[in-house]
Order: structure tokens, then sequence, then C-alpha cells
């Protein structure tokens, strides 16, 4: 179901289709190789990588030494990863066998209960990941960039709780980072490794779900996934709700789009939740 909050025309989408019917626990970060047209996606607490197929809905796996919460992709079948560790390289091999992982570096050995969760590759090439408290109770996340030359820098001292996005809007030069746990999602100005006049966004309600994983499309507007939200909801610029997209998940994450925005893939977890067909499968809705 698709509501429409705003004057804008809503995007219409198919109803949100299974393209793995699995139960990842904690299904998240969804990537785009557009090289190879599949997505891959991760199960943080599942310590997997998966790499789907949509031409031809076959999904392959590999094994992680430890929980990584998002890869961006690298040369070939290269990858930058945000993990228990802090940032790190990789190289896949055959499906189905342990990934070897090479350190990067540990901007947070102080902070031995925090682990990386959500990030995005910024405009300009870099790699934004944010921290948190894995038992999600202490407020010890923040947000660090990992540039092009290979220096760690803090974008975001502020302590945040469960750490989600970044969505970066390239025309603008504005980032969206979100707290999920206090339901707040920020925007700020960026110019390499710096933000600046960081404010509220959008504050969510009770009700209405906590706003994780999102993206901005081509047109500026704002997809976020809401946790116990059992939607996606679209905000404009000025963080006004244009649409809400119905799915039948109750723990959507994250959300990503192909190149050509004809299609949204939805990843969603199943933490928490009794046995479902839903909760922990990965989705795609079809522009109409």
């Amino acid at each position: 179901m698709i509501r429409c909050d705003g004057m804008e025309t809503p995007i219409k989408f198919s109803k949100a289709e299974k393209i793995w019917d699995g139960r990842a626990i904690l299904g998240e970060g969804p990537v785009w190789d557009e090289r190879n047209q599949v997505l891959y996606w991760l199960d943080i607490k599942g310590k997997r990588l998966y790499r789907t197929d949509p031409a031809r809905l076959e999904t392959e796996y590999w094994y992680l030494p430890e929980m990584i919460g998002c890869v961006v992709k690298g040369e070939s079948e290269t990858f930058l990863a945000g993990a228990e560790s802090g940032f790190a390289e990789f190289r896949l091999g055959d499906p189905g066998t342990l990934v070897s992982i090479r350190k990067l570096h540990d901007p947070e050995p102080h902070l031995p209960g925090n682990r990386f969760n959500d990030g995005k590759r910024a405009p300009d090439g870099s790699f934004w990941a944010g921290t948190m408290d894995n038992e999600e109770l202490e407020a010890t996340g923040s947000w660090w960039r990992l540039g092009m030359d290979g220096n760690v820098t803090c974008v975001d001292v502020d302590r945040y709780r469960v750490t989600n996005g970044p969505a970066f809007d390239a025309e603008l030069r504005r980032v969206y980072l979100t707290d999920s746990a206090t339901q707040k999602i920020y925007c700020a100005e960026w110019q390499g490794s710096e933000i600046r006049s960081k404010a509220l966004f959008h504050q969510a309600e009770e009700g209405d779900g906590y706003p994780d994983g999102m993206t901005v499309s081509r047109d500026g507007t704002l997809w976020v996934a809401f946790w116990d939200g059992a939607c996606i909801r679209r905000f404009d610029r000025f963080g006004n709700l244009i649409q809400t997209i119905d799915v039948p998940a109750r723990r959507p994450t994250s959300v990503c789009f192909s190149p050509d925005e004809t299609t949204l893939y939805l990843t969603t977890a199943s933490i928490g939740i009794p046995d479902t067909d839903c909760d922990g499968a990965l989705f795609r809705l079809i522009c109409d």
C-alpha cells in the first residue's frame, strides 16, 4: 500500500516482492554493483555477506569472521568494511568460504564494546561509517570517515546510540545521519572531512517505528526504512513527509536503488520476531 502525505505525486511501485526468502537475523547494508548487476548485502548478527542476482533470483553467501556493519565495493572483488574491529579490507573467494580480513584502522580501541554499524561511500569517494554500542545501551557512537588517502577522521563527535545512514545529497552537499534509538534524523552541510550546521531534520513519534538505513534519490528526496514501522518513508528536502510505502516485514532495515532508480531493494531483520514468511527476507519494489 502506498500513501501520499504531501502535494507531490507519489512514485508508484509494485507490491514488495521477495527475491530471497531466507531469514536473516539482521539484514543490512545493501550495495548495488553496477558492473556485475548484482546486490551485495549483509547479515550483521549472522556474520554473512550475501550476493543476490536479481535477474536470476540467485543468492550466494560468504562467512565473515566477525560482525561487519557495512561494506563498499572496491576494485574487482575487493571491499572496504566497517567491522567490529574497525575499518578493514577483504577480497572474496569462492562462495561459502570464510572471508579473510585485513585490518586497516581501529578508531576506537578505548571502546571495546563498540562496533561499526551502517555506512556509505560519499560522493568524493571516501567511506563514512558510524559506530555504536553493540548492546545498544550506551550513547558511545560516533561518525568516522576513511579518506581515499587512507586517513581516518572523526566527522561527528556527538554521541549516538544506534548510528544509521549516512545518506548524501551531492547537489546540496548535504549529509543525513540517524540515531535510530532516539528516532532522530539529522541533516548537515558537509565539505571533505567536516560537517557544519547540523540540525534536526525529522523526529519520529511513538508508533512510527525507528528510522534506520536510508538513501537519497536523484530528485533529492530521502527514503528511509523504518524498523518496527513496517514501511519505507520518503521525505522532501525540508523534512516534510511525502509518501509512505507499507511493506510486509515488520523490521525494514535499509534501502538501495538500482542506478536507473526503477527498482528499490529492501533488507529486513528477523531478530526478536517469531518465525514468519517475511521478516529477514530481501525484497524488491519495481517502479510502475
